[in-house]
Parts: structure tokens; C-alpha cells; sequence
């Protein structure tokens, strides 16, 4: 039996569909030393592993969303995997500006709804090494489930032969919309059925109410971050070291996503102050993708997200201020269980049918709920290889909905940190700015826990 989209991975379609501009597809530049295969070698190489990604053969049933239920992933029978991984080669002299541009251009480009939902760049003609470059749906996967997944064609040793890991049947995802019922119709029954429900419903709603009241009533500061955007990105990259960041947790208290959201804070402080803009008191309010994926579903396709929404707090000036601020106010949204209560939410706006999921949907990812994404996703913590090559590192996107300019994936692999920084390209010319306020901002605190430059 076909496996239906949740109304959360719908919701990324939905967002497309409500704005030309807006792409929905997560995506990282993965750069290897030595040499690069030949594009027919790494297809050779995924060939041997598509039956472990049963998704990424299929399609969706239906371009658009709407009616009564989702759509479904369906096989393509038409699937030929040279649409899917390709080869191109960056101009000389091939170094890191080359490179951003590259994937800056190619991640302005929507994916094709009438194939599976990804792609893949076999990217040569780097100064030093190679990459591949990927593009895939958010509505096939989330982040945390594409670093997983990026790893079946990865090995731990170096001399590794190429044949497919030997890996358990991966877990099904859950038909949300329900084996004959869709689930705007079969949650109700449920809680009829089952009267217990009903309480277990009402405790988690508390947390439901602070997200409604704090989030939506009192909604994110206006700001020149949310401008209509358009359709093509620009593309930059801070680098640190994780143990800097422990250093920096172990000085001042709270935990390295803190510290993460602390530097973003001071690059958005650089931004507004370069713009001429003054920080909103209150701060800039930030959503916060939180992992609900369970280890069962390692390898599960599909979203396993829940959101804290953190005003970060740009108003102040003082980095070592804004640090102890960050934590905080992330330790308040922990403690009153708002993670939770923004699981609730999107659960409820799961039960409108597809034709009204829309409309609830873009108030869950607008402007008046959030200014800006910042999303850390923990990778690998030892080397990998990709034909005998040793990953380098690994440069993360997140996409950006309407009105949302910029964006911050972060990455973590082998002790090192990468922030992706993604903007619209006509709106945030001034992209350096915020990768130079994050650069200053850790150094600030480098200094505060006297980490050695």
C-alpha cells in the first residue's frame, strides 16, 4: 500500500506552492581530498544502495497538494538514476568562492516534482580535492535524516570495499493520513474510542498555549530580514573548531547549541547596526528545529522535527550579556515544555484536511512567528571515506520560506563546525556582514574563556 506524506512533510510543499520564491529542499556541499571517481563509479556505487532508500525511487503521486488526502510516494517507473547524479566541473581557479557561488546557483533551482525529490553533483576542478554537492526535498527528509543517510555511501575505513553496508530493512514511516481514513477524520474517533486520550491531548496542549500566546499573539518584531525575497540565493561559510565551543561551555555555562545561537546573535546585531537599523528590544525571534526522531528511526525517511522559538537577543551589547541571555531564555522554552507545545501545534493544524492545511500551514512558518532559522544538526564525529578519500567537511543549507532572507544550517564533523549561511540574493548583498559578526562574536567569547587563537 502506497505510503501517504504526513501533513508535516506536506507542509514543505505547501510553502513552494504559497510562493514562487521559495525553495524547500535542504542540501550540503561534502568536500573529499585525493581525487575524484568518475560519475559513473559513484553511480555504480549508489546503484548498489537505492534498495536501502526505497523513497529515492519513488515519486510523488500528485504535483500539488490538496483534496481530501496527501499525496502518496508511488514507484517511478521511469526512474533512471542518471537524471539524478551528475557530473560538472568549477571554474578555475576552483577555490572556495567558486565553489559557494556554485552551490549558491545550484540550490536557487527547484527540484523537479515529477521525479524522485533529489539530486546529486559530482563537483570536480577544485583546487584542493572534490565535492558532492546535494539537493533533496525537505518534504522526503529532514536534517537530521539526510546526514544519516548520507552515510550509507560513506565508510569508516579508508580501504573499505565498495560493496552496500549490510544494514537492516529500514523502518516504514507512519501513514499519518491513515490506512482508510485521513487523520483530520480518524483523531477524533480516536479520542472517542479511546476517552484516556483526551487528557493526554489537554496536557500536552498546555505547551500549545505558550507557543499560541508568546509566538503568534505577540508576534516577531518587524525587521529588514523579512522582505519578499526572490528566487536565487547567495551562499557563505563560517568555520570553528568544536572543542572552542566546549571551551567556551565549560567557562560560561549552557550548552554548545548556546553558544551557537549566541554567535548567530552577534552576526545579526552586525547586520542591523551596518544597516542602520536599530536591534528590536525584544530581539530577533529565531525557530529552532528540534530532533523528535527516535532511534528506531535512524534511517526513517520524512520529518521528525518539533521548533523552539528563541528571541535572540541583538539588543544587547555585550557579547558575554547576550550569551548569558541566550541561555536563558532557551532554558525557560526547555523547562515550560514549548517544544512539546509546538508539536501539539503542528499535530492540530495535521488534522485540517489537505485543502485547509494550506492556510495554517504558512501561518506556522510566517514572519509573524519568526524572523530567521537556525538549525544544528550533530554529524559524524570520526573520519569518513568515499572511495578510498577522506571527507574533508561538510557545508550545510536550510532552506528559506516567504519572507525569510536568511537562513543558518550548522554542521558539526570531526571536531570542526560549519555555518552555512544562505540568503536572498537581492535583498542580503551584505551577506559578509553576518559571516563577520559571527566570526567576531566567537572570538569574543574565545577571549571571555581564554581558548588560545
Amino acid at each position: 500500500m502506497a505510503e501517504h506524506l504526513s501533513a508535516l512533510d506536506a507542509t514543505f510543499l505547501e510553502l513552494e506552492e504559497a510562493d514562487d520564491a521559495a525553495h524547500m529542499h535542504i542540501g550540503a556541499v561534502s568536500i573529499f581530498e585525493g581525487d575524484a571517481p568518475s560519475v559513473e563509479e559513484l553511480r555504480e556505487l549508489l546503484s548498489a544502495r537505492m534498495d536501502l532508500l526505497p523513497r529515492y525511487h519513488q515519486r510523488l503521486s500528485a504535483h500539488r497538494t490538496g483534496g481530501l488526502r496527501w499525496p502518496a510516494w508511488v514507484e517511478d517507473e521511469r526512474f533512471d538514476l542518471t537524471a539524478h547524479v551528475r557530473h560538472a566541473t568549477l571554474p578555475a581557479p576552483g577555490g572556495e568562492e567558486e565553489l559557494l557561488e556554485f552551490a549558491a546557483d545550484y540550490w536557487s533551482h527547484r527540484l523537479d516534482r515529477g521525479r524522485p525529490l533529489w539530486e546529486l553533483v559530482l563537483l570536480d576542478g577544485l583546487a584542493d580535492g572534490w565535492a558532492l554537492v546535494s539537493k533533496t526535498h525537505h518534504c522526503l527528509v529532514d536534517g537530521v535524516g539526510s546526514v544519516d543517510m548520507a552515510q550509507l555511501m560513506l565508510h569508516t575505513d579508508r580501504d573499505a570495499s565498495l560493496r552496500p553496508p549490510e544494514l537492516a530493512a529500514l523502518p516504514a514511516v507512519p501513514d499519518d493520513a491513515g490506512r482508510h481514513l485521513p487523520a483530520w477524520l480518524t483523531e477524533p474517533l480516536s479520542m472517542v474510542r479511546h476517552p484516556a486520550r483526551i487528557a493526554e491531548v489537554a496536557s500536552a496542549a498546555r505547551g500549545a498555549v505558550d507557543v499560541l500566546v508568546r509566538d503568534e499573539l505577540v508576534g516577531a518584531p518587524r525587521s529588514s530580514l523579512n522582505p519578499e525575497i526572490g528566487a536565487t540565493r547567495r551562499f557563505a561559510v563560517v568555520r570553528t573548531s568544536l572543542d572552542d565551543l566546549r571551551a567556551i561551555r565549560a567557562e560560561l555555562g549552557g550548552t554548545i547549541n548556546d553558544v551557537v545561537l549566541c554567535a548567530v546573535s552577534g552576526g545579526l546585531r552586525r547586520v542591523l547596526d551596518e544597516r542602520g537599523e536599530r536591534p528590536p528590544r525584544r530581539g530577533l525571534r529565531c525557530m529552532v528545529p528540534v530532533n523528535v526522531r527516535a532511534a528506531a528511526e535512524r534511517l526513517a525517511a520524512g520529518n521528525r522535527v518539533s521548533s523552539l522559538f528563541v528571541d535572540l537577543p541583538v539588543a544587547e551589547d555585550d557579547p558575554l550579556a547576550r550569551h548569558a541571555e541566550v541561555r536563558r531564555r532557551v532554558g525557560a522554552l526547555k523547562s515550560g515544555g514549548q517544544a512539546r507545545g509546538a508539536a501539539v501545534v503542528v499535530g492540530a493544524a495535521g488534522l485540517a484536511p489537505p485543502a485547509v492545511h494550506a492556510l495554517m500551514a504558512r501561518s506556522l512558518f510566517g514572519t509573524r512567528l519568526f524572523n530567521v532559522t537556525v538549525t544544528n544538526v550533530p554529524g559524524p564525529r570520526v573520519p569518513l571515506y568515499a572511495f578510498g578519500n577522506r571527507l574533508r567537511e561538510v557545508l550545510p543549507l536550510v532552506p528559506l520560506a516567504s519572507g525569510h532572507a536568511i537562513g543558518v544550517a550548522v554542521v558539526s564533523y570531526e571536531g570542526e563546525m560549519a555555518f552555512g549561511l544562505v540568503a536572498d540574493h537581492d535583498s542580503v548583498p551584505d551577506l559578509c556582514e553576518l559571516a563577520a559578526g559571527i566570526e567576531d562574536e566567537l572570538a569574543a567569547l574565545r577571549a571571555v574563556a581564554r581558548v588560545p587563537a
